[in-house]
């Protein structure tokens, strides 16, 4: 056979050569062996050692010279291995996709695709998906409390956790005292106050004021004060960032982030990042400690609305009750009051109203009416000219509601007390006496802050030992209730009550009345509810300093 005519013998690989000789990706062909059969141009660039003879193994990271070896025992298919890459791994500071392809002359054909933009965009997104989640997750961690320091103890939990190897939290100094809040990689939280100055870190009085961070790789990690450093911090500082808290209009305090040298300084995104965090738990710690000042201001306010805790006082047995309308809140538009008597042998002062209306405003009313009648005792004598007066007051002001009031001047001699009673538009008062009989007071009057004239009359009842006059507000008759739900307690029902109480203490009296009303309202809607009871003791104590000190006692 005349061999002359056949082609001449072809080199491995060069029937699929056109493919991959000018692809634009790194291409290396090896046999099974794992020696190198050829490169292309991008290869020969990537892989300078790699050429035809070589060991696959010598010449390429070892991530793709182990993908070869995997493939010695068997091929999924002659020229598809299978869906995705087969392998993935750096060469020097890229990263690179390895799809391999068989040959029809056995050889395998690895293709190289970078990926290093690509993965970097995936771990940005990844990381971008995760602080997202971690925001969200701290916003309601921050949230759930408007305790301040419990807002930065969770501030400092987790940034410790999240953002450095310890956090410091720094509240606004109080003159040269600093409160700190720490927290290391143990979770421990701890509070301390110090009286160093801040000024000691860099940037640290910037932020208590409000000021943009110093960034941390200005930062000498040296200059960290001691006292900023937790207990227990592993390692001397390596980085150090501080960025504000802000607050609502002012700073809530700063917030320190610290690692130690072993691990990697705050790159430029995590002190982003933190400044992000720093936000919502500046937020939250303003809001924390807006609400504690409130709170603050409302309990000293509340101190001088809600009704006093009354005493026996010279000889006389006082007790009063109220119940708010709403159980939420605390004061309302009933009050009561009693003012003592500065020297014995004088009338004592006992008040009861119920302003127009319930909760915070009519209790700013009722906080007015108390504070006028307060400074108009030196009238207190003469009802008709104090009552004129306090209408006068509440017609000038601004408020538009109006007022029922009941007052007594309390008196005690030889055993006997002595009052003098004036209704304003109010309930008269009830006296029941030893025997368990009920009078009402015989007093009427004009409602005050209504109309500019008030004309009322004033009536004088004397108790016995263990009798008892009630001052009460419409509350208690009108409370609605009872076994259909809707019925009134009235009158009648309280003069029942009433004629049981004789006898009875000042106090059990008050809590007999306000029992039954309250049982007859159930858990239905209701008004504010007073009573002030003032009883003629069977024996009196008579104290020196309004009912405190001891004193004599007498019949």
């Amino acid at each position: 056979m005349d061999t002359s005519q056949q082609p001449p013998a072809r080199p491995r690989g060069a029937g699929t050569a056109a493919t991959w000789g000018f692809a634009p990706y790194p291409v290396v062909v090896a046999d099974r062996s794992g020696g190198v059969v050829g490169t292309n141009a991008a290869a020969a660039t990537l892989f300078p050692r790699a050429i035809a003879g070589a060991w696959l193994r010598d010449v390429v990271p070892a991530w793709i010279a182990d993908a070869h070896t995997r493939l010695r025992g068997g091929f999924p298919g002659p020229r598809n291995p299978g869906p995705g890459a087969f392998a993935h791994g750096p060469v020097g500071d890229r990263t690179f996709e390895a799809h391999p392809t068989g040959t029809d002359d056995g050889d395998i054909v690895w293709w190289l695709v970078d990926d290093t933009d690509r993965r970097l965009a995936e771990d940005a997104l990844r990381t971008e998906r995760e602080r997202a989640a971690f925001l969200a997750g701290a916003s309601s961690a921050l949230l759930s409390s408007l305790n301040v320091e419990r807002c930065m103890e969770v501030t400092a939990e987790l940034a410790a956790e999240h953002l450095a190897d310890a956090a410091v939290i720094v509240a606004p100094p109080r003159g040269r005292k600093v409160q700190l809040t720490f927290c290391g990689a143990d979770g421990a939280v701890v509070h301390r106050t110090v009286r160093d100055d801040v000024q000691e870190l860099p940037g640290l009085g910037e932020a208590l004021r409000g000021f943009p961070p110093v960034p941390s790789r200005w930062i000498d990690p040296a200059a960290v004060p001691a006292w900023a450093v937790p207990e227990g911090f592993t390692g001397p500082v390596g980085s150090a960032a501080v960025t504000p808290l802000p607050g609502h209009g002012v700073p809530a305090g700063a917030l320190i982030l610290l690692r130690s040298s072993h691990h990697a300084a705050f790159t430029e995104s995590e002190e982003i990042f933190a400044r992000l965090f720093a936000a919502r738990a500046g937020a939250a710690m303003s809001a924390a400690r807006m609400y504690a000042e409130q709170a603050a201001i409302t309990a000293t306010l509340m101190r001088e609305l809600l009704p006093p805790r009354l005493h026996a006082v010279r000889g006389i047995e006082f007790a009063g009750r109220y119940r708010p309308a709403d159980h939420a809140e605390r004061v309302g538009g009933d009050f009561y009051d009693v003012h003592p008597a500065s020297d014995e042998g004088q009338e004592s002062l006992v008040v009861l109203g119920d302003v127009c209306g319930k909760g915070l405003e009519a209790a700013v009313l009722t906080g007015k009416i108390r504070n006028t009648v307060q400074a108009l005792l030196p009238l207190a004598d003469d009802h008709q000219r104090l009552l004129g007066l306090l209408n006068g007051a509440l017609m000038n002001s601004h408020h538009t509601r109006f007022a029922t009031l009941a007052m007594a001047s309390v008196v005690r001699r030889a055993g006997i007390v002595h009052l003098r009673i004036t209704s304003a538009g109010h309930p008269p008062p009830l006296i029941v006496r030893a025997d368990g009989a009920v009078e009402q007071a015989r007093t009427r009057g004009t409602l005050i802050g209504a109309f500019r004239d008030v004309s009322s009359t004033t009536v004088r009842v004397e108790l016995a030992p263990g009798e008892t006059c009630l001052l009460f507000t419409d509350g208690i008759t009108e409370a609605r209730g009872g076994p259909l739900g809707d019925e009134f307690f009235g009158l009648r029902r309280l003069e029942t009550a009433f004629a049981q109480c004789a006898g009875m203490p000042a106090e059990a009296v008050v809590e007999h009345v306000q029992m039954l009303a309250a049982q007859w309202v159930g858990r239905g809607g209701h008004d504010d509810m007073a009573t002030v009871a003032v009883t003629a003791p069977h024996h009196a104590h008579l104290s020196a300093v309004n009912g405190h000190t001891r004193g004599r006692y007498t019949g």
